[in-house]
């Protein structure tokens, strides 16, 4: 029979656990900058964790986490170095993972201050020209975060076997390349600059889809460590729009984090709010940031996309939502970079400008077999079906969405909109 762990075998666990929610991708890219090699480095952290968890609920938790992670890493990574599978090494390559001999003190780690944040060095890594173009984000999304195959796979409606066999090509062909983990040259950052944009907001992306108390938020806090690289990438290069841009974008999202749950735990749309939780510090510093973006003659979805934020968030200072404005700024993001979730947004903006029928109507532009997949569009469908009174196709498209809906507060609020639409069909003469 297993024993109950005691609380400070909880805590020591618990603080484990959240290191290596916190310091995962900064401590791979130290490990793997010295190898050059991220499978192997993710090998090691694995372990250095796995110890950590053995280790620390017994012994006690380390004045240092995170450098004794970093020491119990490249301990045995130089174990790995030297073991007969690696003999082909040269000599020099075993000198370069040299590290001092346990003396019971960890290893202290580089200040994370500017961008000499080593979790922006394996950014670029991943965004170099010799990566396949369509698998950086992927790459940047499992190296940064540790986000399992699985979970990449189901943004990008691919197989999670499919998924996975692609990152470990690509991550041998950093090794076999002999890619350097080092903030890229002026000249050859803005070749790069794009692949690392479009990876921070699919961090943020698969963070903010996940309601604020799911499992997959709580684990990882996506949209926090999107905020924080957005924040870096301004430091880096604060002359591109769409780098502010994308930093508004996720700064006026995450002002609202705490309204997107009531204290009961249901979900709240954006519509419904309670205004005095947005963070009005966030939302200030996001406006500036998009004023910064927009003195520039360039205009990016980015831009486009926090301007929408923006709208949203004007109304904690009229009270209403400018509807209109949100159809014409949806309307111009369809037109310079047309996407599913843009299409939804237009569709329900023009709902409440022309009325359902009109958002249905531009729902039935996206192809079907992509929207049979979507669950926003779903849903979306599903809320205007209701209001034209068509209540048993609403139904049918509203158990097509829960089927798609993993999220528990997601599903509970989609389950009552649904149970809205049955008592309605039910009392209808």
């Amino acid at each position: 029979m297993q024993r109950s762990r005691t609380p400070g075998e909880v805590s020591a666990s618990a603080l484990a656990e959240r290191t290596a929610r916190v310091s995962y991708g900064r401590l791979l890219a130290l490990v793997a900058a010295r190898s050059g090699d991220i499978a192997g480095a993710e090998d090691v952290l694995a372990d250095a964790f796995h110890q950590a968890l053995e280790q620390w609920p017994s012994r006690g938790v380390p004045e240092n986490p995170e450098g004794w992670l970093l020491t119990v890493a490249r301990r045995r990574q130089i174990d790995v170095g030297r073991s007969a599978e690696h003999r082909l090494r040269s000599d020099a390559e075993i000198d370069l993972l040299q590290i001092p001999a346990d003396d019971g003190h960890a290893e202290a780690l580089p200040p994370s201050e500017g961008f000499a944040d080593e979790r922006m060095k394996l950014l670029f890594v991943c965004a170099h020209p010799a990566i396949d173009e369509t698998m950086r984000t992927p790459l940047m999304l499992q190296t940064l975060l540790g986000l399992d195959a699985e979970v990449i796979a189901r943004a990008y409606i691919i197989p999670a076997a499919t998924m996975a066999q692609r990152l470990v090509r690509v991550k041998r062909k950093i090794k076999s390349a002999g890619i350097p983990f080092v903030i890229p040259e002026p000249e050859a950052l803005t070749g790069r600059i794009e692949a690392v944009l479009e990876a921070v907001y699919g961090l943020f992306a698969i963070g903010w889809e996940a309601a604020p108390n799911s499992s997959l938020s709580d684990a990882h806090r996506l949209d926090e460590e999107a905020l924080y690289l957005a924040q870096l990438l301004i430091q880096l290069v604060p002359q591109l729009p769409e780098v502010r841009g994308l930093a508004a974008l996720i700064g006026f999202a995450h002002s609202r984090r705490e309204a997107r749950v009531s204290a009961d735990g249901r979900y709240v749309p954006i519509e419904e709010q309670d205004m005095t939780l947005w963070d009005q510090n966030l939302i200030g510093w996001s406006e500036w940031q998009l004023l910064e973006a927009r003195k520039s003659a360039v205009i990016g979805r980015f831009q486009l996309k926090a301007s929408i934020q923006s709208v949203h968030a004007a109304r904690a200072r009229s009270g209403i939502t400018d509807w209109p404005a949100l159809a014409l700024l949806y309307t111009g993001l369809m037109q310079l970079a047309p996407s599913v979730g843009a299409g939804v947004g237009r569709a329900i903006a023009i709902s409440h400008v022309q009325g359902p029928r009109a958002g249905l109507d531009c729902l039935a532009l996206i192809d079907s077999t992509v929207l049979a997949e979507f669950q926003p569009a779903l849903a979306a469908r599903a809320y205007l079906l209701g209001e034209v009174g068509q209540l048993s196709d609403a139904l049918v498209v509203y158990d097509r969405a829960i089927a798609l809906t993993s999220d528990p507060v997601m599903r509970a609020h989609l389950l009552t909109l649904r149970t809205r639409v049955q008592n309605q069909e039910t009392t209808r003469p």
